[in-house]
C-alpha cells in the first residue's frame, strides 16, 4: 500500500514538474515574444516618424521653394523697357527690371557695323568665348538669308535645330542646340528690312524669360 502511495506520489511531483516546465517555456516564449513585438513596433514607429520627419521637412522646403520662386518674379516687376537705336531700327521688348542691360556696339561711328548688346541678371559680365548670357541682342546689316547661312554647317552636322518662329506678328527662324563646342543656346532670327535681328539666350535657366521677352518685340518696319 506505502509503495502504490510513493508512486502515486512520484506521479504527481512529475506532473507537476512537467506542468512548472511548460509554464516556464510558456512564459519564455510569451516574454520573447512580447519583445520581438515590441521591438517590431519600436521600428515601425522610428520608420513611420523617420518617413513623418521626412515628409514635412519636404512639405516646408516645397513651400520656401515655391515662395523664393515667387518672390523672384514679383521682383522682375515692373519690366523694364529696352530701346534700341533708331538707326538700326529702334528695337523695343519688355525685360526684368532686376536684369541689366549694356550695349557693345558704338553705332555713331556708322559704317554699317553690326550692333551687338547683353542683359543678364543685376550686372553684365564681361563679353569672352564661354561666357554665358541671358539675352544677346544682334542686329546685323546683312539680309535674313545670308544671317541663316551661317548656321547652315551646324545645322547639317546635326548640332544645331531649326523650326519655324512666329510671335506678334513676326516670323522667323528658331534654332537651337551646340553654338559652340560648351555652349547651348536658343536663338531667334527676325527679318528687318535688309538687317537681320537676333535675340538668343544661352542655356535654360532663361527660356521663360526669353518667352516673355519675344512676346514685346517691336521695331520699325
Amino acid at each position: 500500500m506505502k509503495q502504490h502511495y510513493r508512486s502515486h506520489e512520484q506521479g504527481a511531483a512529475i506532473g507537476t514538474i512537467i506542468a512548472i516546465v511548460a509554464l516556464v517555456i510558456l512564459v519564455v516564449v510569451f516574454g520573447g515574444f512580447s519583445v520581438w513585438a515590441y521591438t517590431q513596433y519600436i521600428d515601425q514607429k522610428d520608420n513611420v516618424d523617420t518617413k513623418v520627419s521626412d515628409a514635412v521637412a519636404k512639405a516646408k522646403l516645397d513651400a520656401s521653394s515655391k515662395m523664393e520662386e515667387d518672390f523672384a518674379k514679383r521682383e522682375k516687376e515692373p519690366k523694364r523697357q529696352f530701346v534700341g537705336p533708331s538707326d538700326y531700327g529702334r528695337l523695343t521688348f519688355d525685360y526684368p527690371k532686376t536684369w541689366s542691360a549694356a550695349q557693345a556696339t558704338d553705332v555713331s561711328k556708322g559704317g554699317g557695323v553690326t550692333y551687338q548688346a547683353y542683359l543678364n541678371p543685376i550686372l553684365v559680365p564681361p563679353v569672352t568665348a564661354t561666357q554665358k548670357f541671358a539675352l544677346r541682342i544682334t542686329i546685323e546689316q546683312k539680309t535674313y538669308d545670308k544671317s541663316l547661312e551661317q548656321y547652315a554647317d551646324l545645322i547639317k552636322k546635326g548640332s544645331l535645330k531649326s523650326s519655324p518662329y512666329s510671335e506678334a506678328g513676326l516670323s522667323g527662324t528658331t534654332i537651337t542646340g551646340n553654338f559652340t563646342k560648351d555652349m547651348v543656346s536658343t536663338a531667334v532670327l527676325i527679318k528687318m528690312r535688309d538687317r537681320t535681328l537676333t535675340l538668343r539666350t544661352d542655356g535654360d535657366v532663361f527660356k521663360e524669360d526669353f518667352a516673355a521677352i519675344l512676346k514685346t518685340v517691336k521695331f520699325n518696319e
